[in-house]
């Protein structure tokens, strides 16, 4: 049976975290860049020192410079790392290249890990991971139109992607391409990997869009007749679906252990205003409107938590827990959205302002309903998921 108690070592994990964001996360929050996030000589000496501490990049293995956690472990860690927005930054955790070291664990073979893995889990150069494509819908991959056709020993990518977050001033990006255009639908694609000085790359734009904090932005890119040697292939060809299934898992679960982390700031803000904050001769703690507001946060944000640590402890077991991470995908969206609002309507005009992060976060929750999946797919497994199941002798 699964315990979410925390054991000492998780504890240690846990409290070292949140006083670290205490003492040296929050007091930077003021100097982030929209869409840069920290400069350099602040994030470098931050990850530094998560780095003496044995913080960093909770999601890799320790031969890669990780800390080699379980998804139970990562998710109490990402709970924490998640209320500040730079917190998955200076912790080594962030998206894309928390999701491209995972797959490069998994697929890449020695000299990919040695040039490319390596600096990416020490923080060294960023990356960017090139899926969605304008053209086609972005929640069914087997839809896409880029191609890579062998030449030779290389390869040759003609691919038109979109929403490549962190695109601008990476190193290398993983397209996803198709190679085997009459193979069956999860066979057609493979991944490559393209340096960003590539003469075949090209970032069209940064694409405007609700929020700032991703750094190097979300942005529209090119592939013209980009020639790439053939050992730049990741994995087998024909297994891009299932890589990017790989890394598509584990990052829903991670977003969802993220928000947590944003919700649990978001309440302590919105308790602390309702706490010393008077109208009308009360305090706004006192008005059941707010109490309500309160309790019904915390009942959703333990929901969400339960649910989100039960999928990591699936995932521990073995378990591909597609069922239960489209479930917290789809709720935990809903709950950050709720709380941030609720803790926005707290503080009244305050709460709109940039004096606080909650209108910031309100930015960035909306898109939280759309990428890795939109709630409408999402929703759509968990009910065939169920249907099936029923069908075939009673729920699971």
């Amino acid at each position: 049976m699964f315990d979410f108690t925390a054991t000492p070592k998780q504890q240690d994990m846990i409290d070292q975290a949140d006083q670290f964001l205490k003492d040296y996360v929050y007091p930077n929050e003021e100097y982030i860049v929209p869409h840069q996030g920290l400069p350099e000589e602040i994030l470098k000496p931050l990850q530094d020192k998560v780095k003496s501490l044995g913080l960093w990049a909770g999601h890799l293995p320790k031969e890669y410079g990780g800390m080699g956690n379980s998804f139970v472990s990562l998710g109490l860690l990402s709970e924490v790392v998640g209320r500040s927005p730079i917190g998955p930054y200076i912790f080594g955790s962030m998206a894309p290249d928390a999701g491209n070291g995972e797959i490069l664990v998994h697929a890449a073979d020695e000299k990919q890990k040695e040039t490319y893995l390596k600096p990416l889990a020490n923080g060294e150069i960023r990356s960017c991971f090139a899926m969605t494509e304008p053209e086609v819908s972005g929640s069914d991959p087997k839809t896409l139109q880029a191609t890579a056709e062998k030449d030779g020993d290389k390869w040759v990518i003609n691919a038109h992607k979109w929403f490549t977050t962190s695109a601008i001033g990476s190193s290398f990006s993983i397209v996803m391409a198709v190679t085997d255009p009459d193979a069956e639908p999860h066979k057609k694609t493979s991944l490559f990997i393209v340096d960003n000085d590539n003469p075949g790359f090209e970032i069209e734009r940064e694409i405007p869009v609700i929020g700032d904090h991703y750094i190097g932005g979300h942005c529209e890119v090119r592939y013209t007749n980009c020639r790439v040697p053939n050992e730049n292939m990741l994995g087998e060809r024909g297994d891009g679906f299932r890589l990017a299934q790989l890394r598509l898992g584990p990052g829903r679960i991670t977003h969802a252990m993220r928000w947590l982390g944003v919700c649990h700031r978001s309440m302590e803000l919105m308790l602390e205003r309702a706490s010393y904050r008077e109208t009308r001769g009360r305090k706004l703690s006192e008005y059941q409107s707010i109490q309500n507001f309160i309790s019904d946060s915390a009942a959703e944000i333990q929901a969400a938590r339960l649910m989100t640590l039960h999928a990591a402890w699936l995932l521990d077991q073995g378990s591909e827990a597609r069922k239960e991470i489209s479930m917290i995908k789809f709720y935990g969206a809903k709950v950050l959205h709720d709380v941030i609002d609720r803790a926005i309507q707290v503080h009244g005009a305050l709460g709109v302002t940039g004096d606080t992060p909650l209108e910031g976060f309100y930015r960035e929750a909306r898109t939280a309903r759309i990428y890795d999946g939109p709630d409408e797919v999402h929703r759509f497994v968990v009910a065939r998921s169920l249907i099936k199941a029923f069908q075939n002798g009673g729920e699971r």
